[in-house]
């Protein structure tokens, strides 16, 4: 294996894989290295989307899918225009990769199976001539006159120029600082809630449709599908409220009261739902007539066994007016969080001011570019995260085959 290239890529992740396929294509007569610390690659991707992996989300739009980043949407914004979700739909079925859209927007190929995506990975980048050097961990980068200089623990290797797709690896950030680099202190996103209430006990996995969240104190919403685990609440609309309170939650050591809306509608218009059940259902319990798709365990609990226990008619007014709050305005005190499922996202990186997003080169150093986590952006669940990746390395690799 020769020690100089023209382009090394430091991470064998999807952004090191991605851009790696497409120097290639766009100029064959490059030589690319792929160095990786581990004895494997694309471990990230393995484990993605419960071992499926979420390639991308089916929004189209460049302006409505910036709005799923907390951290690098306006940056975004010029790339997406480049290279969006349908060309990465495009890319992988071109490559021999069906993919699926699912009801909630999510891709996965149709194989539901991750390892479609590393062997297209593998493919396109190592069959055409990509090097792969595994089990070497970086300890220096050093920019030398028109090249740098990268030294491992199997030795140094020159490359005219530098990509670095090594994700949140604080070892690397150490090295991009040592070359004068700013860097945002890494906090975590994409974290569920934990949270003991006896209103949840024995209730682990029942979900609500539509739910609205509140951290009044830290002034954080969010909405959509909530879920009741054995830990506390998870589900789309905690995970969204993690990514774009990361930094607010990371703080209060995440510690809060967080207000849940179970139904996702005005206090006066449950209140008037309540009132109309009274009319039409008046024999029944309350805790037997469920209503916004509440399941009927999580409903009885949320209102309290003695106001769900009541006939409908015996209850006053102000006894609806309670469990219309019940429903609407229910608080619990979090302490704690836990990793989302196996896939650890960070809030934080490289700081974005200093990246040409044209090409996603250093505004620091010539010909050193960088894609995917080591940049301080991130998503919320859904695909977005593997498609800021892609769209990076797409681009640092458009200019680097030409650089």
């Amino acid at each position: 294996m020769p020690d100089k290239y023209d382009v090394v890529i430091i991470g064998g992740g999807a952004a090191g894989f991605f851009c790696a396929a497409n120097l290639i294509k766009n100029n064959s007569k490059l030589s690319v290295l792929i160095i990786e610390r581990g004895k494997e690659v694309l471990q990230k991707v393995k484990i993605s989307g419960g071992g499926r992996c979420n390639v991308t989300n089916a929004c189209w739009e460049p302006r409505e899918l910036v709005k799923n980043y907390p951290r690098g949407s306006k940056e975004l914004l010029g790339p997406f225009h480049k290279f969006c979700t349908g060309d990465t739909f495009d890319w992988f079925e071109r490559e021999g990769v069906a993919l699926k859209i699912e009801e909630d927007n999510r891709v996965f190929p149709t194989t539901d199976s991750s390892q479609t995506i590393i062997d297209c990975l593998l493919a396109s980048s190592l069959q055409r001539g990509v090097q792969l050097l595994k089990s070497a961990n970086v300890v220096e980068i050093a920019p030398l006159d028109k090249a740098w200089k990268i030294t491992h623990s199997k030795g140094h290797t020159f490359g005219r120029k530098l990509l670095v797709a090594t994700g949140s690896s604080k070892a690397v950030w150490d090295m991009l600082q040592q070359l004068g680099h700013q860097l945002v202190a890494p906090v975590p996103s994409l974290f569920t809630f934990n949270c003991k209430d006896a209103r949840l006990r024995q209730l682990a996995g029942l979900s609500v449709e539509n739910a609205s969240l509140s951290i009044h104190a830290l002034k954080l919403k969010s909405d959509g599908p909530l879920l009741v685990t054995h830990w506390g609440l998870s589900g789309p609309a905690v995970l969204k409220l993690s990514a774009y309170g990361a930094r607010q939650l990371a703080e209060v050591n995440y510690r809060f009261d967080l207000q849940v809306n179970f139904s996702a509608r005005t206090l006066d218009e449950v209140s008037a739902a309540l009132e109309q059940i009274k009319k039409e259902q008046a024999g029944k319990q309350l805790g037997n007539v469920p209503l916004f798709q509440i399941p009927k365990r999580l409903w009885r609990s949320i209102l309290g066994e003695e106001l769900a226990g009541q006939s409908i008619a015996s209850l006053s007014a102000s006894q609806l007016m309670q469990c219309a709050k019940n429903i609407t305005e229910a608080f619990f005190s979090v302490n704690g969080k836990s990793t989302f499922k196996d896939e650890f996202v960070t809030a934080g990186g490289l700081t974005l001011s200093e990246v040409d997003f044209r090409t996603m080169q250093s505004k620091l150093h010539e010909g050193l570019y960088f894609a995917g986590e080591v940049l301080d952006i991130d998503a919320i669940t859904g695909g977005f995260n593997f498609q800021a990746a892609w769209t990076t390395a797409y681009i640092a690799a458009a200019h680097l085959a030409n650089a």
